[in-house]
């Protein structure tokens, strides 16, 4: 049986000129060289905000068939208008040890709309819609405790998951937790995992590949090179220095 990672590598299609709009803009993109490389069952991308790191997701889920708003290859309920990710996965040649359709994209600000789709479903067929997920509506729990209820019932199959900052659904407790599933799913189980974080408690899983966009440019990263960890770690030795040197009067 093939084990994970599933998909090992995306990469330019072709040498074709690609358009200078969004996201073919963005400094990562620019790079006639890029490429991304899946080494492991678990991998992170961290960088900042408009470094890529979701236009890479949404690209991955829509080669594998997911909704660019998240969800599944049957939970397509929300309308798929993110022409941008589409353009870029026809642009990308996605390399397979073995294709998946089974999984999720998880979006923490559309994964309320996954919950009114079960209860719509469940008007037709029952509670029996609720039995992947814990035997009751998401609805009937914090948007936390919905997500991780969510992946703690997943089945151990062969299966991709696309997460894209989840730590904004969830505590630093519950990210701890999280951390433990993905280990289950992934490390123990069959599934692949790509997630983008900013959250130094999941960048820094012992177990995940951790890939860093910065500066145009993707590395694979040890964690305490992370400019995440730098920054926690001075404030957490000493916040009073970094306050002072933040807040200083110039005046």
């Amino acid at each position: 049986m093939i084990q994970p990672p599933y998909l090992t590598k995306i990469s330019w299609r072709s040498d074709n000129e690609r358009p200078a709009r969004f996201p073919f803009n963005l400094p990562v993109l620019k790079d006639p060289n890029f490429e991304v490389d899946f080494i492991k069952p678990v991998t992170v991308l961290i960088g900042e905000n408009g470094s890529g790191k979701s236009t890479i997701l949404e690209a991955i889920a829509a080669n594998v068939g997911f909704a660019a708003q998240g969800g599944s290859r049957n939970h397509n309920y929300a309308r798929d208008d993110n022409e941008p990710a589409k353009q870029l996965a026809n642009q990308l040649r996605f390399s397979w040890r073995k294709r998946v359709s089974r999984g999720f994209f998880f979006r923490a600000e559309s994964f309320f709309n996954f919950a009114s789709f079960l209860e719509t479903e469940a008007v037709d067929v029952g509670d029996v819609a609720y039995a992947p997920y814990g035997g009751k509506s998401l609805k009937e729990r914090s948007h936390g405790e919905a997500f991780l209820t969510f992946f703690a019932e997943r089945p151990n199959y062969e299966a991709i998951y696309v997460l894209d900052e989840p730590e904004a659904a969830l505590s630093p407790q519950r990210q701890l937790i999280l951390m433990e599933i993905i280990h289950k799913l992934a490390i123990i189980g069959n599934a692949q995992v790509i997630m983008a974080t900013h959250s130094p408690l999941l960048s820094a899983m012992p177990f995940a590949e951790l890939l860093s966009l910065e500066g145009g440019v993707i590395r694979e990263r040890s964690y305490n090179t992370t400019e995440h960890y730098k920054l926690y770690s001075r404030f957490i030795e000493a916040p009073g220095t970094l306050f002072r040197h933040m807040f200083q009067d110039d005046t």
